[in-house]
């Protein structure tokens, strides 16, 4: 199939960048450890990051897409053209008015974002310095999220997933610059390469696009009815598509009031979390929204229905195993990658917390990516708005509440909550107004995916306790006791699940095979 080839393009790409990811995380770990510059840092870098999270994997792509990819197929490139053009130029202008008013108002801002620092004055100077820092990072998010839809609506899902790449790249450079002693201030130098490696991104992203023939010029910003159309659909779906990372921005605001390195466990614990998230959730998300708007578009409604049912049946087959294991075995996952230099013991078992309570919603997570291009590939970004704002004013009452008793672990678990509720009522609402129903191979395949996962974690828990001496000692059999436990997982899960029918690992291959 078209959509397995394309997730698995933008999934392997997207599995570099989070293994990548992982040697950053670490290194952070090792010399920043979670004290007051991490959690500084982190607040610092989520805040322009939530910009790119909800405008390159959620708003820009949920609305440029289907309005690009019509003006392709149906009125042909020059239409298309001069529709991204009109659209670049209003979205550099805007962001531009935004970029030099938030960093003018980063003091006030940040007493919204970070008020847990407020008694700190060093650490909450530190943290709106680092942010406005960042922040130009961005402009160049905005305008690499137009170019990937560009791409992605062509059929060039390579250029766009492997953009982030080159965040992680510069990261790690610069923590083994630190870590050398070639520079001095470790927070100051990690918000410069962010924002470095955002123009980088911007022009590996405008090379692809010139290849591609389908690079714009930059004309003088115009509200033309398509560009205000794109805004209306754009301003619903940031917090339709943005739900997860507004839930997490919530928490965040929350750990601040906790002590210190709360921020830090949370963000860790996510980051681990990101992976299966990232790799399954944004490239179905990513690969779906196109297949959907173009099917949808020729009256295929049969196509695009057996699509959604596919995507849901990847997602819940990649995302379930994930789910249970981390529920499983998170501190010896945590202890393996993180537990060394400035990064304690205390502090792996904060995060392995956090991470389970995250893992709970984290085939939910996955599933928002693949049901929410059911409402925007019919051009409707309303109704995951209403339904986002539900579950966002859910996860603050959950966390406010869970965090009296679990601490940051308590924010998590709201987190998660939140999602399976977002989650649950998308999928009811594209059942009932007719635009998804669960076929025979999906109600057959996810039980018995479901079993094997639970099955697969009994085991992994069974082994971690029996490998517990390994965990507690140096990080040569930490790691090989991790790798033992994941490669049994993986044979013992998809064993499992060729066996009972939940998945057929013969046409995986065929379409890998096909892909290449």
């Amino acid at each position: 199939m078209q959509l397995v080839r394309s997730i698995a393009t933008v999934g392997g790409w997207t599995m570099t960048s989070r293994v990548l990811g992982f040697v950053r995380d670490v290194l952070i770990a090792q010399i920043l450890g979670a004290g007051m510059i991490a959690d500084a840092f982190f607040i610092a870098f989520k805040f322009p990051n939530l910009f790119r999270r909800l405008l390159g994997e959620g708003a820009m792509n949920a609305a440029f897409v289907p309005l690009y990819a019509r003006r392709l197929e149906g009125e042909g490139k020059q239409a298309a053209d001069a529709f991204a053009a009109d659209v670049a130029a209003v979205l550099t202008a805007w962001t531009l008015v935004l970029t030099v008013i938030a960093m003018a108002a980063m003091p006030w801002i940040m007493t919204i974002q970070a008020a847990g620092f407020l008694d700190e004055p060093e650490k909450f100077d530190l943290t709106v310095e680092l942010a406005r820092i960042t922040f130009p990072y961005l402009l160049f998010m905005v305008l690499s999220a137009m170019m990937s839809g560009m791409l992605n609506s062509v059929g060039k899902f390579a250029a766009a997933a492997a953009a982030p790449v080159i965040l992680n790249l510069v990261f790690i450079t610069t923590l083994i610059l630190i870590h050398i002693h070639v520079l001095t201030l470790p927070g100051h130098a990690l918000a410069v390469a962010v924002a470095i490696a955002g123009a980088l991104q911007f022009a590996m992203l405008a090379h692809a696009c010139h290849k591609a023939d389908i690079m714009v010029p930059l004309p003088l910003p115009r509200l033309t009815p398509g560009v205000k159309r794109l805004l209306l659909l754009m301003a619903p779906g940031i917090l339709g598509a943005g739900v997860v990372q507004i839930n997490v921005m919530v928490g965040d605001l929350l750990a601040t009031l906790l002590r210190q390195g709360s921020v830090s466990f949370l963000y860790y614990a996510d980051r681990v979390n990101q992976l299966p998230l990232g790799v399954v959730g944004v490239a179905v998300g990513v690969a779906l929204l196109p297949l959907l708007s173009r099917q949808l578009r020729a009256g295929q409604h049969s196509a695009a229905m057996y699509s959604m049912n596919r995507a849901i049946e990847v997602t819940l087959l990649l995302t379930l195993p994930a789910a249970t294991a981390l529920i499983a075995i998170p501190w010896p996952i945590v202890s393996t990658l993180f537990e060394r230099g400035a990064f304690s013991a205390e502090s792996a078992l904060a995060t392995a917390d956090a991470l389970r309570a995250f893992a709970i919603g984290l085939p939910a997570y996955v599933l928002i990516k693949a049901l929410t291009p059911g409402f925007f590939a019919r051009e409707d970004t309303k109704t995951p708005v209403k339904i986002a704002t539900g579950a966002v004013i859910l996860n603050l009452i959950l966390a406010v509440i869970l965090m009296q008793i679990l601490a940051h672990t308590g924010i998590a678990l709201a987190t998660a909550i939140s999602a399976w509720a977002n989650a649950g009522f998308l999928a009811f609402l594209l059942h009932r107004d007719g635009h998804f129903q669960p076929d025979k191979r999906l109600a057959r395949s996810v039980p018995r995916i479901l079993f094997a996962a639970i099955v697969m974690a009994l085991a992994l828990w069974a082994g971690a306790d029996h490998f517990r001496d390994w965990f507690l000692a140096g990080f040569g059999r930490k790691f090989a006791a991790l790798g033992g436990l994941i490669l049994t997982g993986v044979v013992l899960f998809f064993g499992l699940a060729q066996l009972t029918g939940g998945t057929d690992l013969r046409e995986v291959a065929r379409q890998l095979r096909r892909r290449r």
